[in-house]
């Protein structure tokens, strides 16, 4: 679209970004999330990105299952011979962009979850967090229904490292 600002003005340029975005996530992303980092250049419209994911899941550089994209192995070929051409800039936006996704992926990954049930209503909860390496602290819990069971897991994930620090904090107290 002339008048447009932005590097990204051509359809194969548009489908060079996707792939070089998707190079970099962890895991499949929904259509939402992928248009929103397509659209990382100016000159690139919602429509534009959509158009041009279509497109790569036609010719089979993408996958779609289960409401996500992923890449396929022709697009991870294809990608890494295109991709030099991607204005710097715009490389450097991607790898911000795609940098926070990677940390909550790896963050979810450190943190486990499990309930198994413990009599008529009540559920055993398994928490446990990971450094990477292994893990680093584990504990069970007994929920009274399965509504407080949700609510260990939802409140460990989110807090999982405050709860170890804490956990560690209070050991170490004398």
């Amino acid at each position: 679209m002339p008048g447009n600002f932005g590097f990204i003005h051509e359809r194969i340029e548009r489908k060079v970004l996707i792939l070089f975005i998707m190079r970099r996530l962890p895991e499949p992303v929904t259509l939402d999330v992928l248009a929103d980092l397509t659209m990382c250049d100016d000159a690139v419209s919602y429509f534009d990105a959509t158009e041009s994911i279509a497109k790569l899941v036609e010719t089979k550089h993408l996958r779609f299952e289960d409401g996500k994209y992923s890449i396929t192995a022709l697009g991870v070929r294809n990608g890494e011979t295109l991709e030099k051409n991607l204005p710097y800039p715009i490389k450097q936006r991607v790898e911000a962009s795609t940098a926070l996704i990677r940390a909550n992926h790896d963050r979810d990954t450190m943190i486990k979850t499990k309930q198994t049930k413990s009599g008529e209503n009540a559920r055993k909860v398994t928490l446990s967090l990971s450094d990477g390496l292994g893990e680093i602290v584990s504990m069970e819990l007994l929920a009274v229904n399965e509504k407080q069971a949700n609510d260990f897991e939802k409140g460990f994930r989110k807090n999982a490292e405050k709860i170890y620090q804490t956990i560690i904090e209070m050991l170490l107290e004398m």
